[in-house]
This record gives C-alpha cells, sequence and structure tokens, in this order.
C-alpha cells in the first residue's frame, strides 16, 4: 500500500507521533514543528488527494473501500502505510480535518493508539448550513470552478487577525499553499467531511492520555466543542493566544511543546 504518502524525519521505531494536516493543506504546514520536536519519531501524512500522494480514486481502489468519500478511508489507508513500515502503536494527532481523522482510526483501530492529539478540531457533526457549504465548494469545482477562487475566504476563515496583520511572510506562505491546493482533494475532503458522523461517544470509550488544543482566535472550532472532546478524554483545553484555526502553524513553538508533552506522557505507558 504506497498510495499515501508518509514523510519521516527519523527512525520510526518506538512510538512515532503520527502527525495529519488540516484541509487544505499537506505535511508541509508540520514543517517548523517536525523541526522542533528533535529526538522524536515523527511521521507527517499527505491526505487523499495532497502533496506527494496518490489520487483518492487510487487510494479508494487500493483498498476496495466504497465510491464514497469517507474519512474512513483515509484513516485505513494511513494504518496500511504504516503497516508498511512495520509500524504498530502510536501517538495520533491532527489538525481539523486531521482531527476528524484521527477520531475515525480511533474508532477503527483503537488498539493502535498510544496517545491522541485534537487540534483546532470537533467531534461534532457539520451542522446543516455548513455541510451545504462544503457540497456548495463541491458543486461549484465540478463545475469548472477553479480552487483559487475560494481561497482569500477560506484563508481568512482560518487564521488569527494578528497573522494577517503582523506575519506577512507567513500569510504569503499560506496564501500560496492554499492557492496549490488540488481540485480533487478539495472535492473529495469536503465530502468525506459532510458525510462524517459525530466521535464523541468515540473519545469517551479510549483510555489513552489524551491533548486537546485550539487558538484563542478560532472561528471554526467552538471553545465547548473542544471542552467537550477534553471531558470525553480526561483532559483539559490547551489554548494558544494569538493564534486560529491553524494555531500549529501560527505558533508551532507553543504546538510543539503540547505534542511533546502528549507524547512522553503516552510512551511513558507503552
Amino acid at each position: 500500500m504506497t498510495e499515501i504518502a508518509l514523510h519521516i524525519d527519523r527512525s520510526a521505531s518506538g512510538v512515532p507521533l503520527v502527525l495529519l494536516p488540516a484541509f487544505p493543506l499537506d505535511a508541509r504546514m508540520w514543517g517548523p514543528v517536525r523541526e522542533i520536536l528533535d529526538k522524536i519519531p515523527v511521521i507527517a501524512v499527505d491526505p487523499p488527494g495532497f502533496g506527494d500522494r496518490g489520487a483518492p480514486a487510487d487510494i479508494t481502489y487500493a483498498l476496495r473501500a466504497g465510491p464514497h468519500a469517507a474519512l474512513e478511508t483515509y484513516a485505513r489507508a494511513v494504518a496500511a502505510a504504516l503497516d508498511d513500515l512495520g509500524v504498530g502503536r502510536i501517538v495520533l494527532a491532527g489538525v481539523s480535518m486531521g482531527g476528524y481523522t484521527a477520531m475515525a482510526f480511533a474508532e477503527l483501530f483503537p488498539a493502535r493508539l498510544a496517545g491522541i492529539g485534537l487540534l483546532d478540531t470537533s467531534a461534532r457533526t457539520d451542522p446543516s448550513d455548513k455541510r451545504q457549504g462544503r457540497l456548495s465548494m463541491v458543486s461549484a469545482l465540478e463545475g469548472g470552478q477553479t480552487p483559487d477562487a475560494f481561497t482569500p475566504g477560506l484563508l481568512d476563515s482560518v487564521i488569527s487577525p494578528v497573522t494577517k496583520t503582523e506575519r506577512g511572510e507567513l500569510f504569503e506562505l499560506l496564501s500560496s499553499w492554499y492557492a496549490q491546493a488540488p481540485t480533487d482533494g478539495i472535492i473529495w475532503s469536503q465530502r468525506a467531511m459532510a458525510a462524517r458522523p459525530g466521535r464523541l461517544d468515540v473519545l469517551e470509550s479510549l483510555d489513552v492520555p489524551g491533548l486537546v488544543l485550539r487558538g484563542v482566535d478560532d472561528g471554526l472550532s467552538p471553545f465547548d466543542a473542544s471542552e467537550e472532546m477534553a471531558a470525553a478524554l480526561g483532559t483539559v483545553v490547551v489554548e494558544v493566544p494569538r493564534a486560529g484555526h491553524l494555531a500549529a502553524v501560527e505558533d508551532p513553538e507553543s504546538v510543539a511543546e503540547a505534542l511533546r508533552d502528549l507524547w512522553q506522557r503516552a510512551t511513558a505507558l507503552s
């Protein structure tokens, strides 16, 4: 199973920290965090349709999955790619769509989890208006609209105002990444996210160390959604000031520190 791309910084021996990016990004978003997490085996993942990846249809075919886009397919692809490396238990963390996928992985493969990190995400299903917005984007793209038409609105919704006004280089970098997002990846991801169920019950069933983190300026993942995930995992919400939905990119130092703590707690029990 080689259809999903893994980026390995150090030996994956032991219990690696596996990082899933936010929509519509790939493993590049984890670059600064990965640099800070020295001496920890880190694996960053490209989602279906993004980065050094196979097309979503190729991944679906390789897994003999159903025809509909589903985050469960993404989770199974990650598990299969880790199998190819001989990796068993992992500490799994994801941002936004990456968090949704981490919860799908937890439901499918609970015994493989040594710990879970949920960053700027939610265990809730989409409300009807947000689901319809995702499907409207899909319809527009399938009708010939180009992804760059959505870049400004998407980007403004996920970053802190501080990033746009005080972190010019980072804002320009994120703008370029968003503009590069491939159409097939966007369509597949939006459909998969729109179809996802709520998974708070999955978190309540886990007995592993957890991390719930959000940027203080995150307007997409409300604090009460983070609180309920933290309660389910028996932890508290870590908040990152001056950061939005992409706290992992906006303040990699704070996020790396929180992930290091999660990994250390999880591997101390392994």
